[in-house]
């Protein structure tokens, strides 16, 4: 009951990863022949990489109903009920790090080859707020 929800807080919170690194993206509802057969719906959430002129998949979020669940035969009963339900299953592949880097470098590339890092990585890299160019 609760699938479609959940399925949408995953998108989200991967979303709002590349949003707060500041990278243009777009999220993309596939067609269903562009999805696998265990699939009933997929987002895929992409980043534009300037210096390749071109956008990278970097997350990939499912929602299989209860396709795989009937494969593996898992189950719950619902409270209440005597009978039991197959689950629903979810995927979300997270972030695929090196196209996000690839992201990261081209965006905040500066004249000089320095790279601007995100704030919000600011906390995570010891307080490094850029990475020196080449010279």
């Amino acid at each position: 009951d609760q699938a479609h929800d959940m399925h949408m807080e995953i998108l989200q919170r991967a979303e709002t990863a590349i949003r707060d690194l500041g990278l243009a993206h777009r999220v993309l509802d596939l067609a269903c022949g562009d999805i696998s057969g265990a699939g009933a719906r997929t987002y895929d959430i992409e980043v534009f990489a300037p210096g390749a002129d071109r956008w990278l998949e970097v997350s990939s979020v499912s929602w299989c109903t209860d396709y795989q669940a009937r494969r593996a035969n898992v189950r719950y009963r619902p409270e209440g009920e005597k009978g039991t339900r197959f689950v629903h299953s979810l995927n979300g592949s997270g972030l695929a790090v090196p196209r996000v880097w690839a992201a990261i470098v081209e965006t905040y590339r500066q004249p000089d080859g320095s790279i601007l890092l995100p704030e919000v990585l600011h906390p995570y890299l010891g307080g490094l707020t850029e990475i020196p160019g080449p010279g």
